[in-house]
């Protein structure tokens, strides 16, 4: 399972960058707006050293891109401890998964469906998403439909154009939530054969604690199911998020590392 999951997380930068291979890692070039990072190659085996770190660092510098890594921990122990002595800051968040028997669908007090690529929806989705995280946590926060309208409308064009050609290419299947104050939570998966990774679910900060989150990780894992996808996996921020998805039916089986 986790040895499945690890190559997805290999594959699904493909459809917003270009790899090239430094030393034991991937490099992933971005293609759109937004950076993406190296990942050590699957099933490799190697020993993360610093002098490893380094190289990514030298070529990230010639690129003039950002240096990060993403890995999954269990499959490659050493680039933890590796990033660390090279001086990144690292970071390790709960890895769950979910198989169709284990799917326990949410409901709340809200309408929840799939969302097309309209300007005005993709907008609020990510309007949603950036507040979400800005005030990170599930305690109830300050941020509601006013923060939101305005995120959306000062939102740059180029996002907005960028976020509508992956949700037409199919590889961002977006989510919202809808209560009588507009889309309150938003959410996507990010399908590459039969596996899927929900990102970037968040629920405007004034209306945590309704389930929101839930219902809308509900709503993609019912459309991943429904379109050849058995196997959703996620990384959870803390503890307390990953308790909002295993009460939808993910269990935990590793941990995500990432470094910057």
């Amino acid at each position: 399972m986790i040895t499945r999951v690890d190559d997805y997380l290999h594959k699904v930068p493909l459809s917003g960058a270009v790899p090239e291979q430094v030393g034991p890692f991937t490099l992933f070039r971005t293609t759109t707006i937004w950076p993406y990072y190296a990942r050590p190659v699957p099933g490799s085996g190697a020993s993360i050293q610093p002098a490893d770190i380094e190289l990514v660092r030298e070529r990230c510098a010639e690129l003039g891109i950002p240096l990060s890594f993403e890995w999954v921990v269990e499959t490659c122990p050493s680039l933890g401890p590796a990033a660390a002595a090279a001086g990144l800051s690292v970071v390790e968040h709960p890895l769950l998964v979910l198989e169709r028997a284990d799917f326990r669908p949410a409901v709340a007090d809200a309408r929840c469906e799939i969302i097309s690529a309209d300007d005005g929806l993709v907008r609020q989705a990510r309007a949603v998403a950036g507040l979400a995280f800005r005030e990170s946590g599930t305690a109830v926060g300050t941020a509601g439909p006013a923060e939101r309208d305005s995120a959306a409308a000062a939102m740059a064009a180029d996002t907005v154009a960028a976020l509508q050609d992956r949700m037409r290419r199919g590889v961002a299947v977006t989510a919202g939530a809808f209560t009588g104050d507009g889309m309150v939570a938003s959410g996507t998966h990010q399908p590459v054969g039969s596996t899927t990774e929900i990102v970037g679910v968040g629920t405007l900060p004034s209306m945590r604690r309704r389930g929101l989150a839930a219902a809308v990780t509900s709503a993609l894992v019912e459309h991943a199911l429904d379109n050849g996808v058995d196997l959703v996996l996620l990384s959870a921020e803390s503890d307390a998020v990953a308790a909002v998805y295993e009460r939808v039916g993910f269990h935990r089986i590793g941990h995500a590392g990432a470094a910057e």
